[in-house]
């Protein structure tokens, strides 16, 4: 029978909460860079869409954003742009930013980095495809991560993105649960987690989350926020802006 010394069992137990924190907390900086939140000073968020194309809300998003002229990001899962490639590119021609959320929408933080590279590489090639957009950005499903995503994120040159406030607009609460969750949780900086899209049904209802976004807006707008592109916090736009 093994006996463990007090010590060893505590450094254990520590080991394995550092290990979990890196797993679970979208931004969580223990496996590599992640960009979780702007700056607090200014009055600046960031509005960002996961899990599509889907053939009902994103145009509907689309639509709201290109006549209220506000920029976001779109985390598409490959395996839907390659079903709705015409949505995707739609994504593109409206100046909107598109992102990789992976191939599948696979939680990444048990796979290998075979299977890892896979997903990533073939969500690339069908939105780049699809879409002629250059993509250089990247959030993991469920922001679950491991050594392993980062390191081939990396290769891929990828900004890696987690998110400041997520309203769990995917269990469908309603359209004005959805605009309540958004007003009470904003702040200086925050990057906003919303879904065109269901990353396990590429015909997944997400008609609320589009009938939500204009009442957001306006919110956000009322009380004083300024959306900006997703892509000004990428170290690379950082680093132009100081020169």
């Amino acid at each position: 029978m093994t006996i463990w010394a007090p010590g060893l069992a505590a450094g254990v137990a520590a080991a394995a909460g550092l290990c979990a924190y890196g797993v679970f907390d979208p931004n969580a900086p223990l496996f590599g860079s992640v960009i979780g939140r702007g700056p607090g000073a200014g009055a600046s968020i960031y509005l960002t869409f996961d899990d599509g194309p889907n053939p009902t809300a994103t145009e509907r998003i689309l639509d709201i954003l290109s006549s209220e002229g506000i920029p976001a990001t779109f985390f598409q899962v490959g395996r839907h742009v390659a079903r709705y490639p015409q949505i995707a590119h739609m994504v593109a021609e409206r100046g909107q930013e598109i992102g990789n959320h992976t191939q599948n929408h696979h939680k990444l933080y048990a796979k290998g980095p075979r299977f890892i590279e896979r997903e990533l590489v073939q969500a690339h090639e069908a939105i780049a495809a699809s879409t002629g957009a250059a993509i250089r950005s990247f959030r993991a499903p469920h922001g679950l991560r491991n050594p392993f995503v980062h390191s081939i994120a990396r290769r891929m040159k990828y900004d890696v993105f987690g998110w400041t406030l997520g309203v769990w607009d995917t269990d469908r609460p309603g359209v004005e649960e959805i605009r309540r969750r958004v007003r009470v949780g904003l702040r200086p900086g925050a990057i906003v987690l919303l879904h065109d899209g269901d990353g396990y049904d590429p015909v997944g209802d997400r008609t609320q989350t589009a009938a939500a976004l204009l009442p957001i807006l306006r919110d956000a707008r009322d009380n004083g926020y300024s959306v900006c592109p997703l892509s000004d916090l990428a170290p690379r736009a950082i680093a132009e802006h100081r020169a």
